[in-house]
């Protein structure tokens, strides 16, 4: 597929997701990840600034007052009616890209207006994330071993061929703890929640399945193309201090609910745009060259008829 395959919005959320890669990318390996962060983010809203469609931030770096820019509620386009809804996050791997190693992209993703679930006041979303073969196998409710004895079963693999991922954070210890005793390889990331759920999702990436109580925002933004892949994810609200449950509970969220997919994101067009910025398990990170930069990006349409790795090159400034 080539450029002049997008139409838009696509191509200007595309032009958004390299804009921000590129933004950040001198300032990857500089051990100062606030200042990676608002590089993309200023980047990436430069290029949304006069995008050919009109949009709301859903998904964003913030409040208004925390985040001047890319902030939720923001619109974005010129001056166009907004008929998406957006969700960014100009670089997943904020300390990942700082010290220059593995899995830092930038990714932004788009639904028709209203058709995405606004939870900006909770931080948390407990997950679960499978390809195409976990559809009416896998549930949240089930427990770790359950799901993962029933995945195997599916896939027609051993447990010990299954490869899970859960963030290495202290929220999920009983889950890694669990996931290791089943003989499945837990595959530990540190950042990146986005781009490790997408590949669960893929079916093809080496992830079999992402488990864990990871970022609810990251959580909107995987469930853009997990609809576009026609694979598998569940989801739950999961306050992590009682400030954050005050305001869930005052913004009307139930956090008994068990999110579908349909739930997080619904309608009948699914956008989703993932940048390289150091290598990763989708997409190769920045290349240098004497002309410029060479970014792959990993893109999804619902109005496409798969997923596409599409490589640009963005020219030096003189």
């Amino acid at each position: 597929m080539k450029l002049n395959d997008v139409g838009q919005p696509t191509l200007d959320l595309f032009a958004a997701a390299v804009a921000a890669a590129a933004g950040a990318w001198p300032l990857v390996g500089s051990g100062d990840k606030f200042a990676v962060d608002q590089a993309a983010v200023d980047a990436m809203r430069h290029s949304l600034k006069n995008a050919d469609f009109g949009g709301v931030i859903v998904i964003g770096e913030g409040e208004k007052d925390e985040a001047p820019m890319l902030f939720n509620g923001e619109l974005i386009g010129a001056g166009l009616r907004p008929d998406y809804d957006i969700a960014v996050d100009p670089i997943d791997g904020t300390a990942l890209a700082a010290a220059g190693v593995e899995g830092a992209v930038s990714v932004i993703a788009a639904t028709q207006r209203g058709k995405m679930l606004d939870c900006k006041d909770v931080f948390y979303m407990k997950k679960l994330v499978t390809g195409v073969e976990g559809k009416g196998v896998c549930d949240i409710d089930m427990t770790p071993t359950e799901n993962i004895v029933a995945l195997a079963a599916a896939k027609e693999i051993a447990v010990t061929d299954l490869r899970v991922a859960v963030i290495n954070k202290p929220r999920n210890k009983h889950v890694i703890e669990e996931v290791e005793a089943t003989g499945a390889t837990w595959v530990s990331f540190d950042e990146g929640d986005v781009a490790m759920a997408v590949a669960a999702a893929t079916g093809d990436s080496g992830i079999d399945m992402l488990l864990g109580v990871g970022g609810c925002p990251e959580g909107i933004v995987t469930a853009c193309a997990v609809r576009v892949l026609g694979a598998h994810m569940q989801g739950r609200l999961a306050p992590s201090d009682p400030d954050e449950l005050e305001r869930a509970l005052e913004a009307g969220h139930d956090l008994e609910k068990k999110l579908e997919l349909s739930d997080m994101v619904w309608g009948d067009r699914f956008i989703f745009v993932l940048a390289g910025v150091t290598d990763g398990l989708l997409v190769r990170g920045i290349e240098e060259t004497s002309g410029g930069l060479e970014i792959q990006s990993f893109l999804l349409d619902s109005d496409l008829d798969e997923g596409h790795i599409l490589d640009v090159r963005v020219e030096r400034e003189n």
